[in-house]
């Protein structure tokens, strides 16, 4: 069988076999009619509860996200049943999953765990609804600004915000008695560490990957730029893209570069800084209750500051991370699953993801609170930067601009600044004129 219906039963026509057996045939037929109905009541009795609305998202080790749709299943009053469903780790087979179901319209997705960088391509493609009425009041009230734009594509708010991140500079107060406030100046303090014997590395992410291009975007930014036009419609790069490109080089071919630069992500800073052999890491704030457990001794000396500018006076503006929450367009039951998403993302539900999950909250309020100050010592760093940090360039065809960005920036110690820039534009302007699939 393949799957499809017979041509005349699909059109309601009765089969010539049948038809030529007589009245008698048709009677017995008509008869057990109320047999079956009796059966198929008993089946949906049976199946009778709360709705599954289905979630999907990043898989978390701390159990917060369960927790999270335990409180919101109990707090439907029966009405509902959150299933978190977990993605696979890495945010690229986390897309593709996505990807493959709503292309095929699958029913059964309803909330989506979406990276910062997928509204546009989602919501262009017609796989997600937008937040309209009370349910976009409910998201937007209190909601950093800034995260609100990562969920947000041509004016319209496309997913609520569920938690953010951004990087600080973590460093050690034994080596460093005053934080660097620009690049320039922690290149040259750790080049007079190592001059003296000390651990000096700085440790980023500069292996051929995402983390990258937000190294680059974060640079770019800072010195005033930015990588797409306001519109997304063409490369704007410029000078500030050379500058974050200048910086890059700089650091892979100084003292302060770690040897395995070119590799690193952000788990491999984290243990190259709790190892000992570093004095800064660019790093996100789950660092901190890292080295508290597993270094005690240099837990100590472990401080953070904002992340480095580029140019003296300028601020720096960190690019953000996080996960928004989206619902399909293909979901069987939409008003419940933006009730739930809502839910999930409320005020406990963030407390416990940020205590336990080491997730920064999207709502303002909380950077105020004793709990979270207790466990965050950093709230107030963490908020300023968030307040002043900078998106991911927002278009559909993000996956390739990223890949242009990564590729051609790696490995960091290779980077000739003004031609690196000049492939990238070129390589840019090719995916927004779609020239080339998004992998």
């Amino acid at each position: 069988m393949n799957g499809r219906a017979h041509p005349a039963r699909a059109r309601g026509e009765a089969s010539p076999r049948i038809a030529g057996r007589g009245a008698g045939v048709r009677l017995r037929s008509l008869a057990v009619l109320p047999l079956l109905a009796g059966l198929l009541t008993s089946c949906s009795s049976s199946q009778a509860g709360p709705v599954t609305v289905n979630w999907y998202n990043f898989p978390d080790d701390s159990g917060a996200l369960a927790s999270a749709a335990d409180n919101c299943s109990r707090a439907s009053g029966g009405r509902y049943r959150i299933a978190y469903n977990k993605l696979p780790r890495g945010a690229d087979g986390q897309r593709q999953q996505l990807v493959r179901r709503l292309a095929a319209e699958d029913s059964t997705l309803d909330i989506l765990g979406l990276d910062v960088t997928w509204a546009a391509e989602f919501a262009e493609a017609k796989w997600i609804l937008p937040w309209t009425g009370s349910n976009r009041r409910r998201a937007t009230e209190g909601t950093l600004e800034v995260p609100l734009q990562t969920a947000t594509w041509k004016g319209r708010l496309y997913a609520v915000p569920y938690n953010t991140n951004t990087q600080l500079l973590w460093y050690r107060s034994d080596l460093v008695p005053k934080p660097p406030t620009t690049w320039a100046e922690m290149l040259g303090m750790a080049r007079a560490l190592a001059k003296q014997g000390k651990p000096h590395f700085v440790e980023i992410q500069g292996a051929q990957y995402e983390g990258l291009t937000v190294w680059f975007n974060t640079l770019v930014e800072s010195a005033g730029g930015s990588i797409l036009n306001a519109a997304a419609t063409a490369p704007s790069l410029g000078p500030p893209a050379v500058q974050a490109a200048t910086i890059m080089r700089n650091l892979a071919t100084s003292p302060a570069a770690d040897p395995s630069l070119s590799n690193q992500m952000e788990d491999q800073n984290r243990l190259a800084m709790e190892s000992g052999t570093a004095a800064f890491e660019l790093n996100y704030p789950f660092v901190y209750p890292s080295m508290q457990s597993n270094n005690p001794k240099l837990f100590k000396s472990f401080r953070w500051a904002p992340y480095p500018g580029v140019d003296p006076g300028r601020p720096s503006k960190p690019t953000i991370g996080g996960i928004d929450l989206a619902i399909s367009a293909f979901s069987r039951h939409p008003a419940l699953a933006y009730e739930a998403a809502l839910c999930l993302r409320n005020r406990p539900n963030q407390m416990t993801a940020a205590l336990k999950g080491g997730l920064p909250p999207t709502l303002r309020d909380l950077y105020s609170d004793k709990g979270l100050i207790k466990s965050y010592p950093f709230a107030s760093d963490v908020l300023s930067a968030l307040e002043n940090a900078s998106t991911r360039p927002q278009t559909p065809a993000y996956q390739n601009v990223s890949i242009a960005i990564s590729h051609t920036l790696s490995p960091p110690v290779g980077i000739k600044p003004r031609s690196a820039i000049d492939t990238i534009g070129s390589q840019i302007e090719d995916a927004l004129q779609s020239k080339g699939l998004i992998p």
